[in-house]
């Protein structure tokens, strides 16, 4: 059985840095392709960051130059850096993992209906 357990989430002004942690398990065969999504409050779930088992990166436009997805395979734990934070990054924040390397999987809609999702992690930034 897959696992996301994400942990992290916290109150910061803006301009504050966060990193949010996701540990996986369950997954017993190759690196497989994973990802954070957010959800803010009345709005639908969206992409954020995306790395591929190759090690490749994709983020969305609203987090370009300010977060950072990373990976750490020898724990099973994968990474979002979240620096210059605004108040619309406000979300409830996503780990997500699929077998499959998705190019696209940021923009699918809704995107919980592919892969494994962890419970979430509340984002709050105030200005």
């Amino acid at each position: 059985q897959v696992t996301l357990d994400e942990s992290g989430g916290d109150s910061v002004q803006a301009g504050g840095s966060l990193r949010l942690s996701c540990i996986m398990s369950g997954y017993k065969y190759g690196s497989p392709c994973m990802a954070w999504f957010r959800q803010a409050p009345g709005k639908e779930r969206e992409g954020v960051a995306v790395i591929f088992s190759d090690g490749r990166t994709r983020y969305a436009d609203s987090v370009k130059g300010r977060f950072t997805i990373s990976k750490d395979n020898t724990d099973n734990t994968l990474y979002l850096q979240m620096s210059s934070l605004k108040p619309e990054d406000t979300a409830v924040y996503y780990c997500a993992a699929t077998l499959t390397d998705l190019e696209g999987w940021l923009y699918v809609r809704p995107p919980q209906r592919i892969g494994d999702w962890g419970q979430g992690t509340q984002v709050t930034v105030s200005s």
